[in-house]
C-alpha cells in the first residue's frame, strides 16, 4: 500500500478514538484465541441491563486474503472478506449479515501517494452508492464523501474534511450531515511514545442551534496501566482504568456520570479482555 493521505475514515478518528474506544456503561467479557495457522476466535458476553447477549467471532487469515465471521445469540451472522492487493494498490472488501439476504456490500478501496478512493455499493435491487476520496500527504489531507440513493434519485449524505498531522499533534475539521453540522478536534501527545495524549472537540449543528464542547485525554501510568477521562458542557462525564494484569490479558474498569444530575446513580462498566 501506498504512504499516502489515508483514507476519509481517519480524518478525525484519532480524537474519536480517545474520547469513545473502550468506554463502556456494561458488564463485558471476551476471550480471545490465535493460533499459528492465523486463525483468532473471539468469545464475547455482554450483560446490558437484565439482559445478556453474545457472540463468537472467527478471523482467518492467509496471505493476502482475510475472512471474518461472527455469530451472536440472537442468530445473526456476519461474514466480510477481505482481499488486499487483488489489483495492485487496492483493497477489497466483501460482506454480508444474514439472514437480512439485502445487506451485502462491496467496497473497493485504492490506494495512492497523493490520493485514497473508496467505493462502496449495496448489493441489491436498488443500490445505495457511497463514494469518498481524499487528496494530500502523510501531514495535511482533504477529502470529501458522498452517499447516493438510487431509488429516490437523491444524495443521502455529503461530507468534507481536512487533517493537519505533525509530530506531537492532530487537528482536523469535518463539514457533516449536509452541512449541518461542523466538528473540528484537535488531539497532542504528551510523550514521545504518544501513550498519554489531550483531546478536545467542539461540534456545532446549525439547525438547532446547539454546540457540544469535549475535553478528555488519556494518561500512562506505567507500562500496564492507562487512565482515561472525559468531560463535555452537557456535564457528562466519563472515566475508566485499564490494566494489564497478566501479559496481553486487559482489565477495564469505566464509569459514566451525569453531573447535572448527581441524585441518580451513576453508570459502571466492568469489561475483561484475555489474549493469549
Amino acid at each position: 500500500m501506498s504512504k499516502g493521505p489515508g483514507l476519509f475514515a481517519d480524518i478525525g478518528k484519532k480524537a474519536k478514538d480517545l474520547l469513545t474506544k473502550d468506554y463502556n456503561s456494561d458488564q463485558k467479557f471476551s476471550v480471545s484465541t490465535y493460533s499459528d495457522a492465523g486463525v483468532a476466535l473471539t468469545s464475547t458476553a455482554v450483560k446490558k441491563g437484565g439482559l445478556l447477549a453474545g457472540d463468537v467471532a472467527t478471523l482467518y487469515k492467509y496471505k493476502n486474503t482475510t475472512f471474518d465471521v461472527k455469530v451472536d445469540t440472537e442468530s445473526n451472522i456476519s461474514a466480510t472478506l477481505t482481499f488486499t492487493d487483488l489489483l495492485p494498490s487496492t483493497k477489497t472488501v466483501a460482506s454480508i449479515k444474514l439472514p437480512d439476504h439485502n445487506s451485502g456490500k462491496l467496497e473497493l478501496q485504492y490506494f495512492h501517494d497523493h490520493a485514497t478512493f473508496t467505493t462502496v455499493v449495496a448489493l441489491n435491487q436498488s443500490p445505495a452508492i457511497d463514494v469518498t476520496a481524499t487528496i494530500g500527504t502523510p501531514t495535511i489531507a482533504f477529502g470529501a464523501e458522498a452517499g447516493y440513493d438510487t431509488t429516490s434519485g437523491s444524495f443521502t449524505k455529503y461530507t468534507a474534511g481536512i487533517s493537519v498531522t505533525k509530530p506531537d499533534s492532530y487537528a482536523s475539521i469535518i463539514l457533516g450531515d449536509k452541512g449541518d453540522s461542523i466538528r473540528a478536534s484537535y488531539v497532542h501527545h504528551l510523550d514521545l511514545l504518544k501513550k498519554s495524549a489531550a483531546v478536545g472537540e467542539i461540534t456545532r449543528r446549525f439547525s438547532s442551534n446547539e454546540n457540544t464542547f469535549t475535553v478528555g485525554g488519556s494518561f500512562a501510568v506505567d507500562h500496564l496501566t492507562v487512565v482515561k477521562a472525559k468531560l463535555n458542557n452537557h456535564g457528562k462525564l466519563g472515566a475508566l482504568v485499564q490494566h494489564e494484569v497478566i501479559p496481553k490479558s486487559v482489565l477495564t474498569i469505566s464509569s459514566e456520570v451525569d453531573t447535572k444530575a448527581l441524585d441518580k446513580n451513576p453508570r459502571f462498566g466492568l469489561a475483561i479482555a484475555l489474549k493469549p
